[in-house]
């Protein structure tokens, strides 16, 4: 009998020595998938594993900063002795970084074993005593598929030929067509639309806060819709979503989900407005990936941000802005996107020049610097210097450090962004709500102009700068126009000396705008997988 552990599932290999797993489980129980999912609690047990395991996955490459790298928000960044493979995903040239041809190894494993969560939980819901909690089950089944469709499009929009398991199958298989792909997710997703409950967001439980949405679920379709039929030149969502839907699944979230904007922006961000921030879980946050401050070394949890630190000052702290490892310094362009009259500027990005901040030791330390660090994610300190997220998980009794405690939580959606979405596919109150995300970013200063999709696009660039939007927002205007917007050539500081980046479009239209299949698992599939071009 094949056994397996609820919490810790280890995607092994490929395939070893023509042995036919792909996944393989690691038994730290007696509990087997046949005589554990018994009753309500523990179906509860697993699907809390599938959320785990979605945090989990950004564990040491996160894909918020791996795409504002690859976009024209940020350049690589890191430190000035690190290697170059964030230079090389930057200029997307493997040859700036040929040891790294596995850089994404981690994140790959990392995402078929929180699939592999999901899946099995599926497939074993029937086999549950669900009594008089029968209603459980659809919510639970309709959560996993949530959470599953999320992975999913992550992976397909960062590498576009990925294996397609939606059973816990061992099999080493080829990769699937995109569209089956999107198929699956565009099926998960309309499941648990129609499936979670539509409870608004005044009414909803603390306690269900950070779990999948009616609201999640119709936002995401939206955002799939935008993103295939963009990328891929179609004029639906790979047969099962039209137009008309996916404006539809955002208008109920308009009209019905209880979510709105918070009042200033800055506020959204713990960094941008310190006493005034309005909380994990404000009104505007329709689905956020949950962290927490409790990880601990000793106990083994690891529920903290571990990509946060990354876009921590390299080299020096200055209050409320902590240290880390600089990744994605902020292209100048970005920064003079903004009129100075919109509060997004100042609340996104930092300027050292503005806020006087000193530079000496920043510069010594940091690769490609440019002034510009972003604001709306990156670790904070006390005013005497202490890291808040390690001050806070030692009061509560953990041994941590600043590297494994950030908690700050990463929003997936806002509400910002259903409203935007829905005036670009064409809502009859396109100009409406255009204009509300308009009228708080300048306030008393806000001018009308018409909603149009340059425009649509443009304001996109400054409301969700530094989110991990952007790159996909240019992708699916088309590989040429993504090519055409990043390419740059520039000097920048590495360790106070000039360095030429060189961001050519060729290499961004060779490689479609995907990254690499990573090597590592290409081997040990015995040739099933296949590098995507330019890799």
């Amino acid at each position: 009998m094949r056994k397996f552990s609820i919490y810790i599932i280890t995607i092994s290999l490929l395939v070893l020595s023509g042995c036919k797993d792909f996944l393989e489980t690691e038994s730290l129980s007696t509990s087997t998938v046949d005589n554990y999912y018994k009753t309500p609690q523990q179906a509860f047990s697993a699907l809390v594993g599938c959320y785990d395991g979605l945090q989990a996955v950004w564990g040491g490459v996160g894909l918020p900063v791996v795409a504002e790298v690859i976009s024209d928000n940020t350049f690589a960044g890191t430190g000035s002795t690190d290697a170059d493979d964030y230079v090389m995903l930057d200029e997307f040239d493997k040859t700036k970084a040929p040891s790294f041809q596995s850089f994404f190894n981690d994140t790959w494993i990392a995402y078929y074993k929180a699939i592999y969560r999901c899946n099995i939980l599926l497939e074993r819901l029937d086999q549950v005593n669900w009594g008089d909690q029968i209603a459980l089950k659809t919510t639970y089944e309709a959560e996993a598929r949530f959470l599953r469709a999320a992975m999913y499009f992550d992976m397909v929009r960062l590498w576009g030929n990925i294996p397609l398991l939606t059973e816990p199958s061992a099999d080493n298989i080829p990769q699937a067509d995109p569209q089956v792909v999107y198929a699956q997710i565009a099926q998960d997703l309309v499941f648990a639309s129609e499936n979670l409950t539509a409870t608004t967001y005044t009414n909803q439980p603390a306690a269900t806060h950070g779990r999948a949405s009616k609201w999640a679920a119709e936002s995401l379709i939206g955002r799939v819709y935008l993103y295939y039929t963009g990328y891929y030149q179609q004029a639906d969502l790979a047969g099962v979503v039209t137009k008309a839907q996916a404006l539809a699944y955002l208008e109920d979230v308009i009209a019905n989900s209880g979510h709105g904007l918070v009042s200033t922006f800055a506020n959204l961000w713990p960094a941008a407005s310190i006493s005034n921030y309005a909380g994990e879980d404000n009104n505007e946050t329709v689905f956020a990936i949950k962290y927490t401050y409790t990880s601990d070394y000793t106990t083994g949890n690891a529920d903290g941000n571990r990509w946060l630190v990354n876009l921590g000052l390299r080299g020096d702290k200055f209050y409320p802005y902590g240290d880390g490892w600089g990744f994605a310094t902020v292209n100048p362009k970005l920064w003079d996107a903004f009129k100075d009259t919109d509060t997004r500027k100042v609340a996104s990005i930092i300027s050292v020049d503005g806020e006087n901040i000193p530079a000496e030791k920043l510069i010594v330390g940091q690769k490609e610097y440019t002034g510009y660090y972003g604001k709306k994610y990156i670790p904070m300190i006390n005013k005497d210097g202490s890291s808040v997220s390690q001050t806070l998980g030692a009061a509560a009794g953990h041994n941590t450090d600043n590297q494994i405690s950030q908690f700050q939580d990463y929003v997936v959606i806002r509400y910002a962004d259903v409203l935007l979405m829905a005036a670009e596919l064409g809502s009859a109150n396109a100009q409406s709500y255009f204009d509300q995300v308009r009228q708080r970013a300048y306030g008393s200063n806000f001018t009308q102009i018409p909603v149009s999709q340059e425009n649509i696009m443009s304001e996109r660039r400054l409301e969700f700068a530094l989110e991990g939007i952007r790159y996909w927002d240019l992708l699916r205007q088309g590989v040429d126009v993504a090519a055409s917007t990043i390419a740059e050539t520039t000097q920048l500081l590495t360790a106070g000396a000039e360095v030429t980046v060189k961001i050519t479009a060729a290499k961004i239209l060779e490689t479609k705008g995907l990254q690499q299949i990573p090597a590592t698992q290409i081997s040990l599939s015995n040739g099933v997988l296949k590098q995507n071009a330019g890799w």
